[in-house]
């Protein structure tokens, strides 16, 4: 278990990846944006982004894998578990000073055998077939934290100083998405309850976009050409994203979701 400083780095970036990752911000697709846009140049398996407040609480969920839900389903356990008080990385950037002048990052690197607490380690990496995690973390002077975390399965190969560097090169760019990503959020009123954000990982990602679209404050019509899809394929979207939510009207939404 490893964690270094990330200095600035002036080489430039993929256009297409910066796209990628910015296509993100704002939606409830933001791991899967971050997955598919740093696939390219680097081979893994999760992506998930924890965000958690000054004082404590959970303000980002989102997490993305290259096959199924089970990132999605290994996100809820975290949330609903409260994984975030045994995660190292999460529990190392709460002991940090807060920078006083701009945001701080770093590189962590672990692996699932390095887990102290046996259910985190059994929910998160073994159950699932994670053997490690490489980690950008972020630290604000308004003292929020984040973990944006890539992981690999036990039938990739283990992260090496190339990937590393990799991650580095690039860790500018997934700070300033997801810092912008909470702005949005909580400029638009939209920071959404963390026991309401697990029960969003359960739906399918088309589900989520619509009712990611209904929670900004679009109406269902609006959501159909946001998406470009028909009417009929939201409407259908949103009704069993509301059954599986077990609520029964927009309205309903927007009250269970807030803070």
């Amino acid at each position: 278990m490893k964690r270094w400083r990330i200095r600035p780095c002036a080489e430039p970036l993929a256009p297409a990846v910066v796209s990628g990752v910015l296509a993100g911000v704002g939606t409830p697709q933001l791991a899967a944006r971050y997955l598919a846009a740093m696939h390219g140049v680097l081979p893994v398996t999760f992506c998930t982004v924890f965000a958690v407040g000054a004082t404590g609480r959970i303000e980002t969920v989102s997490a993305a894998s290259s096959y199924g839900s089970t990132a999605e389903r290994t996100a809820e356990r975290y949330v609903a578990q409260r994984f975030d008080l045994l995660d190292p990385h999460m529990v190392w950037l709460a002991g940090r000073p807060r920078p006083r002048r701009g945001a701080q990052l770093w590189l962590g690197h672990h692996r699932g055998d390095e887990l102290a607490d046996a259910d985190y380690r059994a929910a998160c990496y073994g159950d699932v077939g994670i053997r490690e995690r490489a980690s950008v973390l972020l630290l604000l002077p308004t003292g929020q934290r984040a973990a944006v975390s890539f992981y690999r399965s036990l039938a990739q190969r283990e992260f090496d100083d190339r990937d590393f560097a990799l991650l580095e090169v690039h860790a500018a760019l997934l700070a300033d998405a997801t810092a912008a990503h909470g702005r949005i959020a909580l400029a638009a009123g939209n920071a959404v309850e963390p026991a309401f954000a697990s029960r969003l990982l359960t739906l399918s990602v088309r589900e989520r976009e619509v009712i990611g679209q209904l929670m900004a404050g679009r109406t269902a019509k609006e959501a159909a050409r946001e998406l470009g899809v028909a009417l009929s394929t939201v409407r259908t979207h949103q009704y069993r994203a509301f059954r599986r939510l077990g609520i029964g009207s927009v309205k309903v939404l927007l009250r269970s979701s807030m803070a």
